[in-house]
C-alpha cells in the first residue's frame, strides 16, 4: 500500500474510510453497506452495533491539518446526515433486516418463513439509530488514531 501520509485528498478520505471499517468491525460491529449513494448525498458506513443501526460519518485528517476531524461537522451537515439516514432506512432497511431475520432463522435450524413474511414491512431497529463519528488521524509516522465518537450527531 502506499504510504498514507503522500496520498491525495481523496485517498486519504479512502484510507480513513478503510481504517474506520477494520475498527468499527474489530470493535464488534456488523457493517451492512458502505458508500451508500443517492441524489441527496452519501452515507460512508452504516452498521449494526447490537440491535441498534449506527449511521457513521467518517473524517480523516492528516496529523499536520489545521482542523480536527469532529470539527467537521456543522449543523448542516447534522441535518443532511440525518435526512440520509431516514432515506437509508426507508430505501435498504427491510432488505437487511430481511437477511438478518433469515440468518438467525437458519442459525437456530428452523425453517425459514414464507417471503410475504419476510417481504412484509421492516420494524425499525430495536435499539433504534444513531449518528456517529470516526475520526482518523493519519500521523506522519506510525499508525492512525481512530476515535468512534457514539451518537456524535
Amino acid at each position: 500500500m502506499q504510504n498514507p501520509n503522500k496520498l491525495s485528498t481523496n485517498g486519504l478520505g479512502r484510507y480513513g474510510e478503510e481504517v474506520a471499517a477494520r475498527r468499527l468491525t474489530e470493535g464488534g460491529l456488523c457493517i451492512l453497506e458502505r458508500n451508500w449513494r443517492c441524489a441527496e448525498g452519501e452515507l460512508d458506513i452504516v452498521a449494526l452495533d447490537g440491535d441498534t443501526l449506527a449511521v457513521c460519518e467518517v473524517k480523516t485528517r492528516s496529523e499536520r491539518g489545521f482542523q480536527q476531524p469532529s470539527e467537521a461537522i456543522d449543523q448542516t451537515k447534522a441535518d443532511r446526515l440525518r435526512h440520509l439516514a431516514e432515506r437509508w432506512l426507508a430505501e435498504r432497511w427491510p432488505v437487511h433486516f430481511s437477511r438478518l431475520v433469515l440468518a438467525a432463522e437458519r442459525a437456530e435450524g428452523s425453517a425459514p418463513p414464507d417471503e410475504a413474511a419476510v417481504g412484509g414491512p421492516a420494524p425499525p431497529p430495536p435499539g433504534g439509530v444513531r449518528i456517529d463519528l470516526v475520526a482518523v488521524v493519519n500521523p506522519v509516522k506510525g499508525a492512525a488514531a481512530v476515535e468512534h465518537l457514539r451518537g456524535a450527531v
